[in-house]
């Protein structure tokens, strides 16, 4: 294979872990291919005088023969900055090309970023990354390139160059994935933020999303059911849409017509009818919904309950015999159904229609390579929260080259669960669910908190959670 760009290298995990950042840096290499008698690298092709020097050097590290393939220097950088990060790798200042920007989303994309935030300041221009939730630095720019940059942006996504003061929302599209591009003015200029959205749902399985077996069960049979409304809550970035599109994968055949309205489009889903939230021209949940119910619909999702307006529209739906999916920012299952109640739909119809509420959240996980073994002090807990479990001992988060110097690498979800039996629904019309111990199997702090006594997780990650028990 003849590699011509960054994106024809895609390390396994084993592959990556072949060799050390340390030699992989020193050598300018990457592995491609790792047997029991021969290693195969990809090798900077500034390197070709080299290479039987270097050559030598490795066989006496690996025992093996070893086979090189020259690639451009700029790719081997650009590869190792991805998956060999020095340890000394901190912010810094980079110079500024042509590239830039394509070398940037590419990278992010490669690493699983979510966002990158470009920041003018009265400096300087700065570039962070989110990875597993939380913003990482990743370099700074000069300010004098700033300006090329967010022409650059505004020119992919088809934005106005000339427009400064108001904020601008754009799209850039490539073969695999999609751009969705904020621009917002601040004191010092505009600052971008660009959220990468994903195509491919192949890897969406609802039965891997983290739900316990009990918990899978009792949502599977839910949302089974041919009407009423499954509703999953939690805040921004707790993967509610995620579940939301596992959910409408496992549903989807050929018998049902499944139509969604989303803000924005992030995954595509064969066999579905997907639209594209526009509020500008008047296309919002609400106008969506009105239309959907002419459509012949059998399942109905809507990306976000906002407003009363909106849950009546979706409580009406459910009546008239479609399952409607859709999210909701509650705290809690429960606080889902006081969140209904406080946007003006009755009590009783609220019993008659809900099948289901989930509350969810996503906990980084730690990184296996670093974390840390430490005695645990059961004062170091929120007074709140009481667990019949007691620890001795609990992880913490170190930092190396594997997880970017964060100490956590992938997130989990976790998820609380009320079906709406006739118990709960009597308590719903009566207004009495809040006195009422009606959450099946564990809360969300209870199933942090066992993330916790696991080793997966640390106290740091999960104190927001248990604080909320």
């Amino acid at each position: 294979m003849n590699v011509t760009n960054l994106k024809q290298i895609n390390l396994s995990i084993d592959l990556q872990q072949s060799i050390s950042s340390d030699i992989a840096n020193y050598f300018s290499i990457i592995p491609k291919e790792i047997t029991d008698n021969e290693n195969v690298f990809f090798i900077d092709e500034s390197k070709v005088l080299e290479q039987e020097t270097i050559k030598e050097e490795l066989k006496l590290i690996f025992n093996k023969n070893i086979v090189f393939e020259l690639i451009d220097t700029s790719i081997i950088k650009k590869a190792l900055s991805i998956y060999y990060r020095k340890h000394d790798d901190k912010p810094k200042l980079v110079s500024y090309g042509n590239d830039f920007l394509e070398d940037l989303i590419f990278e992010a994309k490669n690493i699983n970023a979510s966002d990158i935030h470009i920041e003018i300041y009265e400096e300087d221009v700065r570039v962070r990354l989110r990875i597993d939730g939380q913003l990482i630095e990743k370099n700074h720019i000069k300010k004098d390139n700033y300006l090329e940059l967010i022409n650059q942006i505004k020119i992919k996504s088809n934005l106005d160059i000339t427009e400064k003061r108001l904020p601008q929302d754009g799209r850039i599209e490539y073969d695999d994935f999609d751009i969705r591009v904020s621009i917002l003015p601040t004191h010092h200029g505009e600052k971008v933020v660009m959220r990468i959205l994903g195509r491919d749902a192949s890897h969406l399985n609802i039965n891997k999303l983290g739900f316990e077996n009990d918990d899978v069960a009792l949502y599977l049979e839910a949302v089974k059911k041919t009407n009423g409304i499954v509703l999953i809550s939690g805040p921004t970035g707790s993967g509610k849409t995620t579940t939301l599109y596992a959910t409408l994968k496992h549903l989807n055949s050929i018998k049902r017509n499944i139509v969604t309205v989303e803000d924005p489009v992030e995954y595509t889903l064969k066999g579905i009818n997907q639209v594209q939230l526009k509020e500008n021209i008047g296309l919002t949940f609400t106008s969506a919904l009105r239309s959907f119910l002419r459509q012949d619909p059998d399942i109905i999702m809507l990306g976000e309950i906002r407003d009363g307006q909106t849950a009546q529209m979706a409580i009406r739906a459910s009546l008239t015999g479609h399952l409607v999916l859709s999210t909701i920012h509650t705290n809690s299952a429960i606080g889902t159904i006081s969140r209904l109640i406080d946007m003006g739909v009755p009590s009783f119809l609220i019993a008659e229609t809900i099948n289901i509420s989930v509350a969810q959240r996503l906990v980084r996980m730690l990184c296996d390579t670093c974390k840390s073994e430490q005695n645990f002090n059961d004062n170091d807990l929120p007074r709140t929260f009481k667990s019949e479990k007691v620890l001795k001992t609990h992880f913490v988060a170190v930092g190396c080259d594997a997880c970017y110097h964060t100490g956590y690498k992938g997130r989990s979800a976790i998820y609380e669960i009320l079906p709406i039996t006739y118990e709960v629904a009597d308590a719903i019309k009566k207004q009495t669910l809040e006195q009422s111990n009606f959450i099946k199997n564990k809360r969300l702090s209870d199933k942090a908190f066992d993330l916790l006594s696991r080793g997966l997780t640390s106290l740091e990650e999960i104190y927001p959670i248990l604080i909320n028990s």
